[in-house]
């Protein structure tokens, strides 16, 4: 019996090579669609990310484990499917924006416009269009993980007394914390300027929390101003010192391994400060000198009293004198320099009153490690006991990671590799039963007619039929499987010695059909 490889070699050259061809592509299609199925299969998770915004969801993702991918010039990034829902809770958690900038749709609304829209339908997708460019532009300030934007335009009208003021309602996603300090009143300042007849005081902002933040938010001032700015100010700058923490701590041990929280006091009044510093002697730098003089004669002396003295004619010779008066004043003022130094500073808001900084180790870091992470720690987060800084360590078994859920349903995206995986195999499954059958039918028996075996030389169709037609009917002999095997030799047998015989008697047949 001879085997499937026996087989092909006995096939001529141009099917041995059909042959070749077709099981070389179907194991290259295989092995392509196996590796298309295994591979891993990323999403974008963020899009339109500033090279600063990149970093630090880098950091994030890289301190949780969690594989990525850098797309557009590292303006977007990409993870796997199935861990797409981790990453978000991962930068939730440190507090990374991810500013989706491809949901918004901008003014590309006009570029599906349709042919023969009305006046109305033009003004609702412009002012479509104007919300999506706002919400876009407000979603590049940092700290803004979202944003939405409604307006209300006003109509022509021909009066202005009746005319309706243009107003915003912009809505900010999750909470203000993440805003630095004026940026609500900027974010308020752009909306105004981007919609024609638009003033800040018909603009309001509100965060994911519904807390107003404009117009008596930040920016205008008051004690909620103030506390809101010191609690965001200290919100980042926890979430920033414990990102650069722990990702040194997920580089230097490993992920799992270490975690480390931060609390800090931070100082966000902006004072002057004024100082005077006096150096040399002094130098005279101004003298003035001021002169008085008086001069002048005596008076005579009076007569006696009543009308004698008083009366010319009736007056006799008075008596003169009085000696001359002599008056002189001089005064000199000098004025002086002293020279001084006078310098004004303005003390910017964020300087670190203090730092609570608590360390987690796990047990199977060696002590002396654990030593060297103390000081690691303390170095990169500017520990300085002498300001009142707090910092505890302590080592701890870490628990056990929960085992990974059971596989559930095949996702969407998987039954297409799937699909083409199966009609694959089952391919290569119908060539190994087809070759198999096709080996099992070799190996039968084929019964020879006896007629074939009479034929001494080529007789027409009729001649063998004439006597059929008058005689009587035969019984059926049945051959034992002995015979019938000796009959089959004996016509290959026949086949061989004569073949041209065999062939003329063919012929002879099928030209009679014809």
């Amino acid at each position: 019996m001879p085997t499937l490889a026996q087989s092909i070699l006995k096939l001529p050259t141009r099917s041995k090579i059909a042959v070749a061809v077709a099981a070389v592509a179907i194991v290259l299609v295989t092995f392509f669609l196996l590796r298309l199925a295994s591979a891993p299969a990323y999403t974008t998770l963020a899009a339109g990310l500033a090279p600063s915004d990149t970093g630090k969801v880098t950091a994030a993702l890289d301190a949780q484990g969690i594989a990525y991918e850098l797309q557009s010039n590292g303006t977007a990034i990409a993870v796997e499917k199935s861990a797409v829902a981790t990453a978000r809770v991962a930068l939730a958690s440190q507090g990374v924006a991810t500013n989706a900038l491809a949901d918004q749709k901008g003014f590309e609304l006009f570029d599906n416009q349709k042919l023969g829209a009305s006046d109305f339908q033009n003004q609702v997708t412009y002012q479509r269009a104007l919300e999506g460019e706002i919400a876009r532009t407000i979603q590049q300030v940092q700290g803004v993980q979202g944003a939405q934007v409604q307006l209300v335009l006003p109509e022509d009208s021909l009066f202005a007394d009746e005319a309706t003021p243009a107003t915003a309602a912009v809505m900010l996603s999750g909470p203000s914390t993440g805003l630095e300090s004026g940026a609500v009143r900027g974010i308020a300042q752009l909306v105004a300027s981007s919609v024609k007849g638009l003033k800040t005081d018909n603009v309001t902002i509100t965060d994911g929390a519904g807390q107003l933040l404009w117009p008596t938010g930040d920016g205008v001032g008051g004690v909620g101003a103030g506390a809101g700015s010191k609690l965001a100010a200290e919100t980042r700058y926890e979430t920033s010192m414990q990102a650069s923490l722990n990702a040194l701590l997920t580089q230097t041990l490993g992920p799992g391994k270490a975690r480390v929280q931060v609390k800090a006091d931070v100082n966000v009044d902006k004072t002057t400060q004024e100082k005077v510093v006096v150096d040399g002697t002094p130098v005279p730098s101004k003298e003035t000198t001021e002169s008085e003089r008086l001069q002048g004669g005596g008076g005579t002396t009076g007569g006696t009293a009543g009308t004698g003295a008083n009366i010319p004619t009736y007056s006799a010779n008075a008596a003169g004198g009085g000696a001359n008066s002599n008056y002189q004043r001089r005064s000199q003022t000098v004025e002086n320099i002293v020279p001084r130094t006078v310098t004004k500073t303005d003390v910017a808001p964020g300087a670190v009153n203090s730092l609570q900084i608590a360390l987690v180790v796990d047990k199977s870091v060696p002590a002396a490690d654990f030593a060297a992470i103390q000081k690691a720690v303390q170095g990169a987060a500017g520990f300085n006991q002498g300001r009142g800084d707090v910092f505890q360590a302590s080592q701890v078994p870490f628990a056990k990671a929960a085992a990974a859920p059971s596989a559930g349903p095949v996702p969407a995206a998987a039954i297409g590799p799937l699909k083409w995986v199966g009609l694959g195999l089952a391919t290569l499954l119908f060539m190994f039963f087809m070759s198999r059958h096709l080996k099992k039918r070799e190996s039968e028996a084929i019964a020879a007619p006896a007629w074939l075996r009479e034929i001494e030389e080529p007789v027409s169709l009729a001649q063998l039929e004439a006597p059929n037609a008058h005689a009587p009917e035969q019984p059926t002999l049945m051959l034992p499987p002995r015979a019938q095997g000796e009959s089959a030799q004996a016509l290959e047998q026949l086949m061989s010695r004569e073949p041209d015989r065999v062939a003329a008697q063919v012929r002879q047949w099928m030209s009679e059909d014809d």
